[in-house]
């Protein structure tokens, strides 16, 4: 069994995110994608339209983990400037990528034409590939364990979709949940003595006030289905034994 554990990072770029004006929902989606890949996200960072902040993110992150994901900054607008700046942190000049352009002449057909701005989407690193992208024609970009994708939502969804099976990961990560009417320092030993018994597994508590209750949801999570499913068998009797039975599949 192959142990090596695959790991990733999301750099969010846009000065609409970090202004509020704009909600982000790719690192949830990415987050989500990754763990059926078997690849562990292990950091996220947001950082402006700034050219220095894009190059200092990435450099730091790219030699950090096994992958790196960006979302945002490849439009046709000015103000996109991760296409330039990832190249500038590789060391390598910006072309426009053959098989891009024909892509974007293809989509902008009928749709007024392939301008000097809309051109702009077909720029990459040099040495880079691209990632299909079935909405808007546009498509992303890969260059080596570098991903650069859109920051619409559903155009992400299309381009992750597009690469899934294709990287290198582990076994994914399965979860269970229970729930319990109960306050989380009430039974926080109890959370500790379990997961130090299981190896292998990790308990997340997320405590809410409910219908004038407290109660917390407890998520286990591990690779190896057996060891999940004693783990929660585990837990479940051990919070039942001090008087707070748990709820399959959480409250």
């Amino acid at each position: 069994m192959n142990d090596r554990i695959w790991t990733a990072a999301i750099i969010v770029i846009g000065d609409e995110i970090l202004s509020g004006r704009t909600q982000d929902r790719n690192i949830a989606q990415i987050a989500k994608w990754l763990n059926v890949q078997g690849i562990r996200l292990r950091e996220v960072r947001v950082v402006a339209d700034d050219e220095g902040a894009i190059i200092e993110a990435v450099n730091h992150l790219r030699v950090r983990y096994d992958y790196l994901f960006t979302t945002g900054g490849i439009g046709p607008t000015h103000d996109d400037i991760t296409v330039d700046a990832i190249a500038k942190a590789l060391g390598v000049p910006v072309i426009v990528h053959p098989e891009a352009r024909q892509i974007l002449e293809d989509y902008y057909v009928g749709r007024g034409g392939l301008n000097a701005m809309r051109l702009r989407m077909a720029r990459v690193p040099e040495g880079a590939s691209l990632i299909p992208n079935r909405f808007s024609g546009a498509p992303g970009i890969r260059h080596g364990s570098i991903f650069i994708m859109a920051g619409v939502p559903n155009i992400t969804a299309g381009m992750l979709d597009a690469l899934t099976g294709s990287l290198e990961g582990g076994a994914p990560v399965l979860s269970l949940q229970i729930g319990c009417w109960v306050g989380e320092s009430e039974i926080a030993s109890i959370l500790a003595e379990t997961e130090k018994d299981h190896q292998g597994c990790q308990i997340g508590s997320y405590p809410f006030f409910r219908e004038g209750r407290t109660g917390c949801n407890f998520v286990v999570r591990s690779t190896d289905e057996a060891g999940l499913k004693s783990c929660v068998d585990d837990l479940s009797q051990r919070l039942g034994a001090v008087g707070f039975p748990a709820i399959a599949g959480g409250i």
